[in-house]
């Protein structure tokens, strides 16, 4: 698994404690409120809102919240606010390539904030999205089972790419236009994800083999993720596992 995947798995650790799970439950309020105001509140016919309800599930969200989120999206008044979905991209520190997928209801604001991380971290706003390819990304819980099996059941159900095990978890890949029936595929051979999103895999990496400089890029990667208006936050480093491990509970 690279680095930047286990940042994702450390970033989630740190949404158990209070403040920053508040935070991680107002940005997937976000997400399920847009998803259901552009295609309607039935997850059946919504595919974009079952996989926010899913992501929302799997992070623990309680169900009350699930449920106003899907409410308010066909509010009026003081619930109407509307999101605007913006990408930005840059270099951040270690001339790491960032692609940052925004939700917010005033673009200059978020704009001016992403800006300001990027400057005092030494990085700056530029093109990279031909550094990345849109992927479909299945985390899939091995809860006993051969790790073997899981991989073979991806692979007939059409994954693109299955990692090998990693902490309890197999990742498994598939093109952005397969993710919802390889999913539905492994659940129906009794293999349920704890996770099913589409997000950006990067085709060029950088490798960071030195603390310091991976301290750099892990708290400026912390900072861009604590924006409120940030949803999600998607680079191209990669750090040794026993190097990430050793930053693991470091990260402020």
């Amino acid at each position: 698994m690279s680095g930047h995947s286990k940042w994702s798995q450390i970033k989630r650790q740190k949404g158990a404690n209070d403040a920053k799970r508040g935070a991680l439950f107002t940005k997937l309020a976000r997400e399920i409120i847009t998803a259901a105001r552009q295609g309607g509140p039935d997850q059946d016919a919504n595919y974009r809102l079952r996989m926010a309800v899913d992501t929302a599930k799997s992070n623990s969200m309680p169900a009350e919240n699930i449920k106003r989120a899907i409410e308010r999206a066909a509010g009026s008044g003081a619930d109407a606010e509307q999101f605007e979905e913006v990408t930005y991209e840059g270099i951040g520190p270690a001339n790491v390539a960032v692609i940052i997928a925004a939700m917010t209801d005033n673009r200059n604001r978020t704009a001016s904030e992403i800006r300001s991380v990027f400057s005092k971290s030494g990085g700056a706003l530029s093109s990279v999205a031909w550094q990345f390819e849109q992927k479909g990304l299945i985390s899939l819980p091995l809860n006993g089972n051969d790790p073997d099996e899981v991989t073979m059941a991806a692979i007939d159900a059409g994954a693109s790419d299955v990692g090998a095990p990693d902490s309890g978890a197999i990742m498994v890949t598939t093109e952005p236009a397969d993710l919802e029936s390889v999913r539905r595929a492994l659940a129906q051979g009794g293999f349920e994800a704890d996770s099913a999103q589409l997000w950006m895999e990067p085709t060029t990496r950088v490798e960071i083999g030195d603390e310091k400089t991976a301290k750099q890029v892990l708290q400026f990667m912390e900072k861009l993720d604590d924006l409120d208006d940030v949803q999600n936050v998607y680079a191209n480093f990669d750090i040794p596992d026993a190097l990430m491990e050793q930053l693991e509970t470091q990260v402020a």
